[in-house]
């Protein structure tokens, strides 16, 4: 996540990674993460030197507050190792690898199958909102895709914005009101940048179920929003890395791009825009690390098909609207990534935009709505540099430019691997937040 709070590598990217870190990058055969214990360390405000204890473990970090706790999945061999420390922690996920198999979505060494619901697709119809129960594999997204656009044919189109290193589609879609196809300013929607956010696939395509369900429906509300809109929506940004979560590592994070001079695959999408990309800090020049830059700006084909399709939006009606869609920790966070000090012209309009839509979500009926904090990249989170954000905001000059870190607001067993029971919860008040933001956004 640009905005993912992974974020030792971010947040400190001249440390170095845990010892796990090159091994899980340059592994070849499937990851279980059997025997993985997940636990929050408490720091006491010591997080450097406890970092610094940490890095000698096989281990997986989840996220970094030096001030509070480190979120960290220890392999069994260094269970031991690691209770010797003595550190204040606390267990919060007894077995990773069985919480990634009870998620439903990832079965290494074998055959594919995704414990998906049955029934959703429904001929010349929208798909069944039993698809939100369960989490599906890469070409069920696509087939999803061209379900969703047959049945709102007359104001729908599929957008294929380009192919990843390994020839996937970046598949999207495309949805207008009256006035016609591109006639109305653009609302930008990304999803899955991180291959291991699955719950981001899940939201982006909640919410286009509900813009399209809605103007089937002759929703007043959602027919307006679409009337003064042009969505486009892509679920997978990321469609290599994403299917590699769904046969060999859960917790892979980069694309799958391979690199001519190191063994490590990878690069991260969210450092490779070529927008402020050779910033010191915030990104690493390392390709065996998480937050690898790539080798150049803006080298990786991904970001080359999403910068192209971005400047055909520019030189239409151009970017009302672009959210990055992450996970986790609950933030709606505003540029800028790559300076601590800059602070975007129309911060007053865009946090009070945030601030209207973070209120919007922990309203949500039965008090299931949760705790979202608007703020800035930097300095409110961290320093992170070639990020989309900062690209849509000043290159591409959308009036508003986001990056939402969505459920839940830390790690352990529902951290990245959130089980299917809770997609539901979490794509619901999103939604909510945007049935709030859409119509805001354009008094």
């Amino acid at each position: 996540m640009n905005c993912e709070k992974m974020k030792l590598l971010a947040l400190l990217p001249y440390l170095a990674p845990l010892a796990s870190a090159a091994v899980i990058s340059n592994a070849n055969q499937p990851i279980t993460y059997d025997g993985y214990k997940v636990f929050r360390v408490l720091t006491h405000g010591q997080g450097e030197e406890i970092e610094r204890q940490l890095q000698s473990l096989k281990a997986v970090q989840y996220n970094l507050n030096t001030q509070t706790n480190i979120e960290i999945a220890v392999a069994p061999e260094d269970l031991k190792k690691f209770e010797q420390m003595e550190l204040d922690f606390q267990l919060l996920d007894e077995d990773l690898g069985v919480s990634i198999r009870a998620e439903g979505g990832f079965y290494p060494g074998g055959e594919m199958r995704i414990a998906s619901t049955p029934n959703w697709r429904r001929p010349g119809a929208l798909p069944d909102k039993n698809w939100f129960q369960s989490y599906h594999s890469f070409d069920d997204h696509l087939k999803w895709l061209d379900d969703v656009q047959a049945a709102f044919s007359s104001n729908s189109e599929l957008i294929n914005v380009g192919k990843s290193s390994e020839g996937r589609p970046l598949k999207g879609i495309h949805l207008w009101g009256q006035g016609g196809k591109g006639s109305k300013p653009a609302v930008l929607w990304h999803g899955t940048v991180h291959a291991r956010e699955w719950i981001s696939t899940m939201t982006v395509e909640y919410l286009t179920w509900n813009l399209v369900n809605g103007h089937l429906n002759k929703d007043k509300t959602i027919t307006d929003i679409i009337d003064k809109n042009d969505f486009y929506i892509i679920p997978v940004v990321n469609p290599d890395g994403f299917v590699y979560t769904q046969t060999t590592n859960r917790l892979w994070r980069k694309n799958r791009l391979k690199h001519p001079s190191s063994s490590c695959v990878g690069t991260d999408m969210n450092r490779n825009w070529p927008y402020q990309w050779n910033v010191t800090g915030g990104s690493s020049t390392s390709p065996c690390d998480e937050t690898f830059r790539g080798l150049e700006p803006g080298n990786t084909v991904e970001i080359q098909a999403l910068v192209a399709h971005s400047r055909e939006l520019v030189a239409g009606k151009g970017i009302k609207k672009y959210i990055d869609w992450h996970s986790f920790s609950q933030l709606i966070l505003l540029p800028y990534g790559y300076d601590c000090k800059k602070r975007v012209e129309n911060y007053e309009r865009q946090i009070a935009l945030a601030q209207g839509t973070a209120k919007a979500i922990k309203a949500t009926a039965r008090g299931l709505g949760s705790t979202f904090t608007p703020g800035e990249t930097c300095p409110d989170l961290y320093k992170a540099v070639g990020g989309s954000t900062d690209y849509m905001q000043d290159m591409s000059k959308a009036e508003i430019s986001w990056c939402i870190e969505l459920h839940p607001s830390g790690g352990g067993a529902s951290g990245f691997v959130l089980p299917p029971s809770k997609i539901m919860s979490s794509v619901t008040e999103i939604w909510n937040g945007m049935m709030w933001l859409l119509p805001n956004m354009n008094k």
